[in-house]
């Protein structure tokens, strides 16, 4: 079952990732277009920047939840390696349970956020701001499943890691 878990892991984040990467270009395209409007056209659009900056803050926020499934955040990993192995498995498990106390604030947090200015509006695209805070709740969501199933992991099976290439966890648990 854990393996399953790993295998729909390794999906959920590519598919955040895929999000990511269409806010990302999405974000480019709009301020390209704004800056031709302001130097070509002398007409900037009104919604050109809020919404820029609403895209960069869900990808950059989802992209990083993302981040815990396939290991790409910065870790300083010498006095882990220097330690006995049950030591190190000490230290992994004591960092799963940080990343998973983040996780759950800001799940707990973002959605008091979201509900606490939901009723302010962003001016200049008449949407509500709990639109701009969304992205924390849901990655909080996202770092506790992934964060969980790596310390699951590490539980049942001393030395696994679910930070395996995502091809390679795809290949072990087939199809779900």
């Amino acid at each position: 079952m854990l393996d399953q878990i790993t295998a729909f892991n390794a999906r959920l984040s590519q598919v955040i990732l895929w999000i990511a990467a269409a806010g990302l270009v999405a974000m480019t395209l709009i301020v390209g277009w704004q800056v031709y409007a302001r130097y070509i056209l002398n007409a900037s659009p009104s919604w050109s920047e809020q919404t820029a900056l609403l895209l960069m803050t869900w990808y950059a926020v989802l992209a990083s939840a993302a981040g815990f499934n396939e290991g790409f955040h910065i870790r300083i990993l010498a006095l882990q390696n220097a330690m006995s192995e049950k030591i190190a498995r000490l230290m992994r498990l004591a960092a799963e349970l940080v990343v998973i106390a983040c996780g759950f604030m800001m799940l707990i947090w973002g959605v008091e956020l979201t509900d606490i200015i939901s009723s302010h509006v962003i001016p200049s695209l008449g949407i509500s701001r709990s639109w701009a805070y969304l992205p924390l709740p849901l990655a909080g969501a996202a770092i506790i499943l992934f964060c969980t199933t790596r310390f699951a992991g590490e539980l049942l099976r001393p030395g696994w890691t679910a930070e395996k290439p995502i091809e390679a966890v795809l290949a072990d648990a087939g199809d779900i």
